[in-house]
């Protein structure tokens, strides 16, 4: 590998429930600072909240983290980071409305993978995931990725503008990378962020590596040990995609599904939504709870499959005492068959789950409810209330979506 960096990671990524409730705690503390001190990489990544992990998984939810920080500060103080957790819900929206967005990125993605002509791509892609590229400081950054499961938003931003217009490799296969990677994978934000930086997103607009901007705010430590290939971010050129047709809202609304009373209802708790105590599904009273999240890729790395389990063994613990009822977990099985037995086992009529958000989870949910309906069980979809609402404010770009939830109170008017 080209390069070698002096400064060990040193964040950490809260795993369970009450560990997020203490880190959005320490960070509180310092959001002040958020707004002028976040874009600066640093090892230890102390500049940002470092929570993203515990949010994608439902450990915490973007409305603690509001209220968390609007008890100690006007909103305008901390509007940066008020807009930063707004993008997350706003990403989420958009492609909830535009489902068909995120399918042809899983076809284009299947084609890249699989169709001969791809093959060089594919070999340039696994080496730079090896660490082996022209420029030192992507091996260190994508060697943080591979090792621990992060890399700051930042750090994102160059890697996947340099993977695009510098290496000029498909933008698919560097969301996919990430995809596998990342604690905080999450199929909006991901998807959406790459196309963004790629020109896809907002048409004409795209995101360049440039070596004034890492020399600017990445850690001095750390950038004068990656000197080698600086030279390919002096003057990059953006690659200039096809223009892409404008995604149009094919699903301006979702089915809506209410359980029924009085049959036997189990509760399927998966890895979008880790905290069912919290929210429609509280007061429910399931006979049993089976946590089956989508079975990971045998190349998933050990650091993810670890923090996992310790998210999982938490949220089964919770719930278990939340319901008074059994509550387990099935690991590495396919889920339709994981369900179907449980719900036999059981004697389930009815099965409800939170309703995963556009991703590898929710393209399984028709499968999984047809298997279901054949042996008597009713699949039922349960929605957070300010999701809903969420999704009817994304019709156009952020910052209108931005100016509509401010005027609802939701994350603080100046």
């Amino acid at each position: 590998m080209i390069g070698s960096s002096k400064k060990a990671v040193t964040a950490s990524f809260a795993s369970t429930r009450p560990g997020a409730l203490r880190q959005l705690e320490e960070f509180v503390s310092v959001a002040g600072r958020y707004a002028s001190r976040r874009n600066y990489v640093t090892a230890e990544h102390a500049n940002v909240s470092r929570l993203s992990p515990a949010i994608s998984h439902g450990l915490i939810s973007l409305e603690e983290c509001v209220d968390a920080v609007r008890k100690r500060y006007r909103p305008s103080s901390v509007e940066k980071f008020l807009q930063e957790l707004a993008w997350r819900r706003y990403w989420k929206s958009w492609l909830s409305l535009r489902p068909q967005v995120w399918t042809d990125y899983t076809r284009e993605l299947d084609l890249h993978l699989h169709e001969p002509e791809h093959r060089q791509a594919i070999e340039s892609a696994n080496r730079v995931e090896a660490g082996e590229s022209r420029v030192a400081i992507m091996n260190h950054f994508v060697q943080e990725l591979t090792t621990t499961g992060y890399m700051h938003n930042h750090a994102r931003m160059w890697f996947a503008a340099w993977w695009v217009h510098v290496e000029r490799l498909p933008w698919v296969l560097g969301a996919d990378l990430f995809m596998r990677h990342l604690l905080d994978a999450d199929a909006a934000s991901n998807t959406l962020s790459w196309r963004w930086v790629a020109g896809l997103q907002t048409p004409g607009k795209t995101y360049l590596p440039r070596r004034s901007n890492l020399e600017k705010y990445l850690d001095h430590d750390i950038f004068a040990t990656q000197t080698d290939g600086l030279e390919f971010l002096e003057n990059p050129v953006a690659l200039q995609p096809d223009t892409p047709e404008k995604a149009l809202i094919t699903r301006p609304q979702l089915s809506e599904e209410t359980p029924r009373a009085g049959v036997r209802s189990g509760i399927w708790m998966h890895d979008e939504d880790l905290c069912i105590e919290r929210g429609p599904l509280a007061e429910s009273k399931p006979k049993a709870i089976l946590l089956v999240p989508r079975p990971v890729d045998k190349k998933t790395p050990t650091h993810k499959l670890a923090w996992r389990q310790q998210a999982f063994n938490d949220a089964v613990e919770r719930v278990r005492d939340h319901y008074g009822v059994p509550a387990s977990q099935s690991l590495g099985v396919e889920m339709t068959d994981a369900l179907c037995k449980w719900a036999r086992d059981h004697n389930l009529q009815q099965i409800l789950t939170m309703r995963p958000e556009v991703g590898l989870l929710d393209d399984e949910v028709e499968i999984i409810r047809e298997a279901l309906m054949n042996q008597g069980v009713r699949l039922v979809l349960v929605d957070r209330e300010e999701i809903l609402d969420s999704r009817s404010l994304a019709t156009g770009g952020f910052f209108g979506y931005w100016k509509k939830i401010q005027s609802r109170g939701w994350f603080g008017t100046q």
